[in-house]
């Protein structure tokens, strides 16, 4: 039997095999944005976010199955904590609560890990919160965090806009998960109604899941974005083009001014005057 920790690694392989997924956290907001994938053409898409309670969601990466186990165990203590305390469950307890499960499976040999990687959204007492949960039973807390294939490419355009993510609106957001998942798409692809999902919880909006049609006007309001910046950077460009075309003609207009008294010393010379010291250390024709 392999060991707990080749187990473990081969679970985190699981993750970075799934298809990607996106979370972005604001002073107000929580965004997550994830790619859905079909086995085949003639297949449905993978559920990628599940709604776990009206305050709190995960996206997933990895075994759906493994996903599915977690999420119904999160839903349950999330009823329990509105039973028994008549509040809603908070973030931290959730996520060490699956990182307590998920941390037993690799302490026999009987089990093995869950192959999944959630990113973990909500928003409680103490604010908006994004947590990253691995197999391994480690749990982060995030502003900006990215799972599954080729999710550097996400990373990096989220650590470029960093400092935007915390005083950004709930559409600056969206806009942040989509770019940042787009990013990860290979070059023939691209993100559209059927396989893009996109969750939002926040101060004053329970979590809600955009899925197909609903997802649209999103990806609307991402492709008229990116066509108003290309537009503005077209336009700076032919400023700059323009601005460089005036210094070539004023650059021209000095050169023939200074060429002008050379013309004239030449002539005076045929004259008979005799050129000065100067005007014979120019290149220009006694």
């Amino acid at each position: 039997m392999p060991s707990i920790a080749l187990l473990t690694a081969y679970a985190i392989e699981a993750i970075k095999q799934g298809s990607a997924a996106v979370g972005l956290v604001s002073k107000t907001h929580v965004v997550l944005a994830a790619l859905k994938r079909n086995a085949e053409e003639l297949g449905s898409y993978q559920k990628k976010i599940i709604k776990v309670d009206d305050h709190m969601g995960v996206a997933l990466a990895g075994l759906a199955p493994d996903a599915r186990i977690l999420s119904n165990y999160l839903r349950q203590q999330a009823m329990s904590s509105k039973m028994v305390f008549n509040r809603p469950l908070s973030l931290s307890k959730a996520v060490h609560s699956i990182a307590d499960k998920a941390q037993e499976n690799t302490q026999s040999a009987g089990g093995r890990p869950y192959g999944v990687g959630l990113l973990v959204a909500g928003y409680d007492d103490s604010g908006a919160h994004l947590y990253e949960f691995l197999p391994s039973g480690s749990v982060l807390e995030y502003v900006g965090a990215a799972i599954g294939a080729r999710s550097q490419a996400a990373k990096t355009f989220m650590e470029r806009k960093l400092e935007d993510f915390p005083d950004a609106s709930k559409e600056q957001l969206i806009e942040y998960a989509l770019t940042a998942l787009r990013d990860t798409l290979a070059q023939d692809k691209e993100l559209n109604s059927a396989n893009t999902t996109v969750a939002v919880v926040g101060v004053d909006q329970d979590f809600t899941v955009y899925d197909d049609d609903d997802v649209e006007p999103w990806l609307n309001l991402l492709d008229s974005l990116a066509n108003t910046r290309n537009t503005a950077l077209k336009e700076e460009d032919d400023d700059e083009d323009d601005d460089d075309n005036d210094g070539d003609k004023a650059a021209s207009a000095e050169g023939q001014t200074a060429t002008a008294p050379a013309a004239g010393a030449g002539d005076s010379s045929d004259s008979g005057t005799q050129p000065s010291a100067e005007s014979e250390s120019m290149d220009v024709d006694p």
